[in-house]
């Protein structure tokens, strides 16, 4: 199957992320909400725009159903290897791809273990701790150890210092860094709201020192 012409627009991006399906079980633990399809274009277009998704190699670690990494595969990326805890997740991703004829490359695991050659820039959206404090660590460490380029994420705003100071321990530095807008939808039993605000950051992070 020939794969779709890259979007024209930002908009016709959101709305093929949006047809992307959600996690068919979320589980709470893992904190698996999708990405908003408008943030994750951000995201991307973000990328895009300081040149590290067209013909680049890119890694999207904690890749849920595919948002980012499909999202990367569609602005022109050269490759995109996805890593994702949850079997179910990988199965709608890669049925998706196949769907969509593109060359995305979705595996099964924790990305605490992942391994292979380093990639130009890391997507991801991790989970923010609500849960379980500190369970985007490893998803940071594990970028920092495979971006040779950069690193784009979302964090809760008040995770700033933590990833500011693990970028200068990493010899990197913070590009940008900058509220998003991110509403979390009724999905599991406890939440009591049909949306909430939630206070989040869009980062762009560069490997090496300052220009």
């Amino acid at each position: 199957m020939t794969a779709p012409a890259p979007p024209r627009r930002r908009s016709e991006l959101v709305r093929r992320l949006e047809r992307i399906p959600p996690f068919p079980r979320p589980r709470p633990e893992l904190e698996q909400v999708a990405t908003p399809a408008a943030a994750a274009a951000e995201l991307l277009y973000e990328a895009l725009g300081r040149g590290d998704i067209e013909d680049r190699s890119v890694l999207d670690l904690g890749s849920g159903t595919g948002r980012l990494a499909i999202g990367a595969a569609w602005l022109g990326a050269r490759s995109v290897r996805a890593i994702e805890v949850d079997p179910a997740a990988v199965s709608i991703a890669r049925a998706t791809t196949r769907t969509l004829g593109l060359p995305v490359e979705f595996e099964e695991g924790a990305v605490a273990d992942v391994a292979g050659t380093a990639v130009d820039t890391v997507v991801m959206n991790p989970p923010f701790g609500a849960q379980r404090r500190g369970a985007d660590r490893p998803f940071w460490d594990a970028a920092f150890r495979r971006a040779r380029g950069a690193i784009y994420a979302f964090a809760l705003s008040d995770s700033r210092t933590f990833i500011a100071h693990r970028a200068v321990e990493r010899g990197a530095h913070v590009e940008s860094n900058r509220p998003i807008a991110w509403e979390l939808p009724r999905i599991f039993p406890h939440h009591r709201r049909t949306t909430v605000r939630l206070a989040v950051d869009l980062w762009a992070i560069r490997i090496g020192p300052p220009p």
